[in-house]
């Protein structure tokens, strides 16, 4: 009889050659548990998803309860379902006033779609600015404006009117003009390997689209839900977008993200031609209802509250002369190593002794740490001293 790591990979279609090959029995708070009983400290948030932990318990009753009263009743936007109004009232009462009208999606990917489109058809204009080395997703539309032609080349011809900029060069801006529909950034750069910019930066984007009628796009997918600190990273910054995009611990480990707008701006879909958007299960109830529960436990739990502590002491443990820099804002940072196989070997090196590090898809020579915002301080320098150990040990 095939095991199940036999049948993954015979029967589950694979994104790479190398997988981490971790059968995971059960998940709770920080910590995985694989079928041999061994423990990992999930130093990756399933990729800034578990920002509560995982499997906390508030979050699971809340689907219990959903799933006993309803799941999937009709494709999105037609009935009228608690769980997404309660979400989308929650929500909106802690963003700019302005952000009022939220559209639910199943992932990332599908509000970077939404977002497009609705640029689009708002301002009556094709042209969209990027980001180099960006990630937006990985859906045709998404990967356009990826700023990563290795990513892309084989899957050509993409969108068309799709330029890319500088991210945190000003000079750049000047590229942003009435021609173009909207300008999509990531708060701070994710698969870039960290990237923050400069305030100036942001004031000067937020001015330059204002100026010439540009939609600013927002992508909070990987900074969104505390990650940084604040619920949303632009805060931050003082500046508002038009659009925002938020997935990942939107849903508090069920799939489900949004694009977030003006009313008057989002009402553009519903007509020429009808129906301008549509989702089958973006949205969906048990998904929401665990949104709504991982919002309230962020608030009630005050978990943003330590966060740029948490940042400190990482960054006060995390000397070594094999450490280049380290970077980032909140509990989204990045370690910058020499190369690859330094990444590689120092990644597989904590798995083994039961840490769990990544690395970025546009930035391979540094290591990704985003933990769930619950990591103890005991935890932190637990998670450190086994990072530390593994770079000593492939110096």
């Amino acid at each position: 009889m095939l095991t199940h790591r036999q049948l993954f990979l015979l029967n589950v279609a694979q994104t790479s050659n190398s997988p981490r090959l971790l059968e995971i029995e059960r998940a709770e708070g920080l910590h995985l548990y694989d079928v041999q009983g061994k423990t990992y400290m999930d130093l990756v948030s399933g990729f800034a998803v578990s920002n509560t932990g995982h499997k906390h318990p508030e979050i699971v009753q809340a689907i219990k309860d959903q799933v006993d009263l309803y799941m999937h009743l009709s494709v999105y936007g037609e009935y009228v379902q608690t769980p997404q109004v309660k979400l989308a009232e929650k929500i909106t009462s802690l963003l700019p006033e302005q952000l009022n009208s939220v559209y639910f999606t199943n992932s990332g990917t599908e509000a970077t779609e939404g977002a497009m489109k609705l640029a689009k058809r708002f301002t009556g204009r094709s042209e969209i600015i990027a980001c180099k080395n960006s990630y937006h997703g990985s859906s045709q539309g998404a990967l356009s404006l990826m700023g990563n032609e290795g990513f892309k080349q084989a899957y050509r011809p993409l969108l068309p009117g799709i330029k890319f900029i500088n991210f945190n060069q000003q000079q750049d801006l000047e590229q942003i003009t009435t021609e173009t529909a909207a300008v999509i950034v990531e708060t701070i750069q994710g698969e870039a390997g960290i990237r923050v910019p400069e305030v100036e930066y942001m004031l000067l984007l937020r001015h330059k689209c204002s100026q010439t009628g540009t939609l600013l796009i927002l992508d909070e997918i990987q900074t969104g839900f505390g990650r940084t600190g604040k619920l949303y990273a632009f805060e931050h910054f003082g500046i508002v977008p038009d659009i925002l995009l938020t997935a990942k611990a939107f849903g508090g480990g069920m799939p489900l993200g949004a694009f977030i707008a003006p009313k008057y701006l989002m009402d553009a879909l519903k007509e020429n031609p009808i129906l301008g958007h549509i989702t089958t299960f973006g949205g969906h109830p048990v998904c929401c209802a665990a949104g709504l529960a991982s919002l309230e436990v962020i608030l009630k739990e005050d978990l943003m509250r330590d966060v740029a502590e948490k940042e400190s002491l990482f960054r006060e443990l995390l000397q070594h002369k094999e450490i280049k820099e380290v970077r980032g804002k909140g509990l989204m940072l990045a370690i910058q190593l020499s190369s690859f196989n330094q990444v590689e070997s120092v990644s597989k090196r904590c798995v083994e002794n039961g840490v769990i590090v990544d690395w970025f898809l546009h930035c391979e020579t540094a290591l990704r740490i985003a933990p769930p915002l619950i990591i103890t301080e005991e935890e932190i320098r637990k998670a450190c001293a086994v990072i530390l150990e593994a770079i000593e040990f492939y110096k």
